[in-house]
């Protein structure tokens, strides 16, 4: 599969964070062309401020893989990581990350903070962003407006 056809799997994976209430951000982590892991938003459902998508999906390929270090993997998420995801992705050894929709307020990528690569980490990041942009950001406008 490519980037485009993953990225609508994490989609998919962001309507399920949305039809619990939350926020509709969904990630999933690839290794060797197979899906190993999937997460979506669940901090509201966990009373967990930690269960965002990226580190549900994170938590589950380290047990899947046996090795929290995630070497050749690559993890694709419908929003810019912010700070907290970005360093679990770097201490995980995130080889690759696709994601759909900037964040310009808290993304941790390449907006308010460019965490992939920063000096201070000992692992840099390959990253792809705007895949699928616009269908990744309409689900937040959507759901953010529903909620006005």
């Amino acid at each position: 599969m490519n980037d485009e056809q993953w990225m609508r799997y994490a989609i998919r994976l962001a309507q399920r964070a949305e039809q619990q209430g939350e926020v509709p951000v969904g990630a999933l982590i690839v290794y060797h062309d197979d899906c190993i892991a999937e997460g979506w938003n669940q901090p509201i459902q966990t009373n967990d401020a930690t269960a965002h998508a990226e580190i549900v999906a994170l938590r589950k390929a380290g047990q899947r893989l046996g090795n929290y270090r995630l070497l050749d993997c690559t993890l694709y998420v419908t929003l810019e990581p912010c700070v907290m995801c970005m360093g679990a992705i770097a201490h995980a050894r995130i080889k690759r990350l696709v994601f759909g929709a900037y964040d310009p307020k808290r993304g941790a990528v390449c907006h308010a903070l460019q965490l992939a690569e920063a000096d201070f980490l000992n692992h840099r990041i390959d990253w792809c962003g705007g895949v699928l942009e616009t269908d990744c950001a309409q689900l937040l406008t959507d759901f953010f407006k529903a909620r006005r």
